[in-house]
């Protein structure tokens, strides 16, 4: 006898109605109708059944501590990082751990069971590396975290970092991060690039570098880290992170850059939300909308993901981890409301950013995981316009959140009648 069947569900890919069984926590068929039982069945009723959410860029050291010490009166990244600097050693494990946990609980519900967080080195005691390490170890069953070793106040300028950051690899973080654009000179920032892509490659580790994170059009560090790619073969194991100088950048030298992106295979995040938000504040008008060029990294063949980036801390005062609301601001903010283009972004929130954290056996075909989310929708599209609720969160075969349907009410003519959000049947 099977574990599960989730009967009736509609796929992202606009097959279905379709049947998923599930045995010993991993899909064992789909196909349009199923001869079988199982302990648990879930009637989807074609609502869209997709792999779990995936947010490829977040800072879990710093979530949840907005207003600490004070709120970022500017906006700006920079105080952002001024106020972060502030407050980092005031922290404990025991708060660190506590908040974490708190976010994965949060990232749970919303149907998110893959995380890449950047985690800060450039502190002597290593708090935020042990706490997240803790994280992950007891998080594991439900959400995959994968942490980033970043050194947030510059891996040259701040002393200490290159020996802090190998001591986080030594301790199990997993993946190579830096920030050239805020080192002191272009050159630093240059050298930087080289020296972590070079310790990537002796440890066999990938790489996931903040990069050009400025409205300035000569912050040109993705350059620097596409040529290194290439120098050191780590093609399809690098990505930039946020690239919002491209959005500056003249037509020429962008599609030159991004030609040179493609020829090292990088792989590319933004952070729409944290990107329209933090950019462009020294503009007047016009004002810069500062998201990198994602439909014309896709068409260049680049896998580009979606991170949510910030939940209420010293950069962003808003957020709930819902990678919907993320897309749903890409779609706006990169004016790709094509169809196709909004399927892709969908993708960039699913199996586009399982493919920049190298995630095994994820997806919906017989042997994956059994890692699905049902949402209150029927499509991607809809999807992304309704951000509806996660009926079903199931890691692994298991049901590990559940949400009921939302069906609001409204009286007309004294009559209580329930309001569908959904698009209306086509007629035949």
């Amino acid at each position: 006898m099977l574990d599960l069947i989730i009967r009736g569900g509609n796929l992202p890919d606009g097959s279905g109605p379709v049947d998923i069984a599930v045995a010993d926590g991993r899909i064992a068929a789909i196909a349009p109708r199923l001869e079988a039982e199982a302990r648990e069945q879930i009637d989807a009723h074609g609502r869209l059944v997709s792999p779990p959410f995936i947010d490829s860029h977040f800072h879990i050291d710093s979530t949840l501590t907005f207003g600490r010490p004070r709120v970022n009166a500017s906006g700006t990244l920079l105080e952002g990082i001024a106020l972060w600097g502030e407050l980092r050693p005031q922290l404990t494990f025991e708060e660190i751990k506590g908040r974490a946990l708190g976010f994965c609980r949060w990232a749970i519900a919303r149907g998110n069971l893959a995380v890449r967080s950047h985690v800060d080195v450039c502190d002597p005691t290593l708090t935020a590396v042990q706490a997240l390490l803790e994280v992950r170890a007891q998080i594991k069953p439900y959400l995959d975290l994968q942490l980033v070793a970043f050194p947030q106040q510059g891996y040259l300028r701040y002393r200490e970092a290159p020996g802090l950051l190998e001591r986080a690899l030594d301790l199990g973080v997993e993946v190579v991060g830096g920030i050239p654009h805020f080192e002191r000179t272009a050159a630093e920032g240059a050298l930087s690039v080289r020296k972590l892509c070079e310790l990537a490659a002796e440890r066999g580790l990938p790489v996931d570098m903040h990069c050009d994170e400025s409205d300035d059009p000569h912050s040109r560090f993705v350059e620097n880290l596409a040529c290194e790619t290439e120098r050191l073969g780590l093609q399809g194991r690098v990505t930039g992170s946020h690239l919002t100088s491209l959005h500056s950048m003249d037509n020429y030298y962008a599609g030159k850059l991004i030609d040179l992106m493609a020829e090292a295979r990088l792989n590319v995040v933004a952070n729409p939300l944290i990107n329209i938000t933090l950019q462009g504040r020294h503009d007047t008008y016009p004002k810069r909308r500062g998201l990198t060029r994602i439909r014309e990294q896709m068409a260049a063949g680049l896998t580009v993901a979606l991170g949510h980036d910030c939940v209420l801390d010293p950069w962003y005062p808003l957020g709930s981890h819902d990678m919907l609301e993320v897309v749903h601001m890409a779609v706006h903010v990169a004016q790709m409301t094509g169809t196709a283009q909004m399927h892709a972004l969908f993708d960039a929130v699913t199996v586009g950013a399982a493919r920049v954290l190298e995630l095994a056996d994820y997806g919906l075909v017989p042997g994956c995981h059994a890692d699905m989310v049902i949402l209150q929708a029927r499509d991607p599209i809809e999807a992304i316009r309704l951000r509806p609720a996660r009926l079903w969160v199931i890691r692994r075969g298991r049901v590990i959140a559940r949400t009921e349907p939302v069906l609001p009410q409204t009286a007309l003519d004294g009559l209580w009648q329930p309001v569908d959000f959904g698009l209306p049947e086509a007629s035949a």
